[in-house]
């Protein structure tokens, strides 16, 4: 895994998953590919990437091991982009029933700006994961933003 110094960091091509380059600065593709997601094992290194995502003003995303089971936490907060309406956070909690529902993933919370999943039995399983709810997270917020949802009539 690296030195001691590097415990719980992850280096993908030699590079730490949890560095400032791992969340992209503002303009660049986002989402994050599942080989760029943080592993947030260790505690500094979620720290680091937290601050990382809010100094870039990017959904935070991670995978971390619990023993020997994996976690996937997203979180909106640490970004200044809308919250996600009633509508998008419905999209979402409904893909976490169906990953619960099939046993892939066994306990989840769900806000509109915060998902965690746990107890995913790879670390492969939790980054395809963690990519495809920041990558749904990103597109449901910028629907948002481009085709506001409309006001009901009283």
């Amino acid at each position: 895994m690296g030195s001691a110094a590097m415990t719980g960091v992850r280096l993908n091509n030699s590079v730490s998953a949890c560095n400032d380059e791992s969340m992209p600065t503002p303009g660049t593709p986002l989402p994050l590919p599942a080989a760029l997601i943080p592993d947030c094992t260790n505690p500094e290194a979620h720290h680091a990437a937290y601050r990382s995502a809010k100094t870039n003003d990017a959904t935070f995303v991670c995978i971390a091991r619990r023993g020997s089971r994996w976690m996937v936490e997203l979180d909106a907060f640490a970004s200044s982009g809308p919250t996600l309406p009633e509508q998008a956070a419905a999209v979402l909690q409904s893909a976490v029933e169906a990953l619960v529902s099939d046993g892939t993933v066994t306990q989840a919370n769900v806000a509109p700006d915060y998902i965690s999943m746990r107890a995913i039995e790879s670390e492969q399983k939790a980054r395809e994961i963690a990519a495809a709810f920041h990558a749904a997270m990103h597109g449901l917020r910028q629907l948002y933003i481009a085709v506001p949802v409309p006001r009901r009539k009283a």
